[in-house]
């Protein structure tokens, strides 16, 4: 019996060390998220890329329910950071460590769920200001931040 009891109590503790884990692999995913996108705009353009993350991750679903924000920011084409193209990839877990707003990043990973969406208007997408393609024709830019201008296209 005491063998059960130590068993199952060292697999609970293996459980719960799992999931801390990938809850924290996945504010690091979000923080290099933020700095790949966002580190040369500043603390008020990383904010607002994580807003978008934040709104994406309530609105966005998979087979009916909602995705985390890693998951968000993993989706293919989403954040141009993560693409297989994208020379900075590489960069990223070394920026995580390195660079000047890392701290502010991984804040804003860690607290993404309690962001003030409402400071880009709730919006869902973001792009440079020089950036004029097809979907950007199909919203309303809600505001302009930095080199960076935000849409509420869903």
């Amino acid at each position: 019996m005491k063998h059960y009891i130590l068993t199952t109590f060292v697999l609970i503790i293996i459980l719960c060390a799992s999931a801390l884990a990938e809850d924290n692999y996945g504010e690091k995913v979000v923080a290099m998220t933020i700095l790949g996108e966002a580190r040369g705009e500043g603390k008020a353009g990383m904010y607002a890329v994580a807003c978008v993350i934040a709104q994406r991750s309530i609105e966005w679903k998979r087979n009916g329910k909602p995705i985390t924000p890693k998951q968000v920011c993993l989706q293919e084409w989403q954040f141009s950071c993560w693409n297989k193209n994208d020379p900075n990839r590489k960069k990223l877990p070394t920026l995580l460590k390195t660079h000047q707003h890392a701290a502010y990043a991984k804040m804003l990973a860690a607290n993404i769920n309690n962001l003030q969406r409402n400071y880009v208007g709730n919006a869902d997408h973001y792009c440079h200001v020089n950036t004029h393609n097809k979907w950007t024709r199909k919203g309303k830019i809600i505001k302009v931040i930095g080199k960076h201008k935000f849409f509420k296209l869903r």
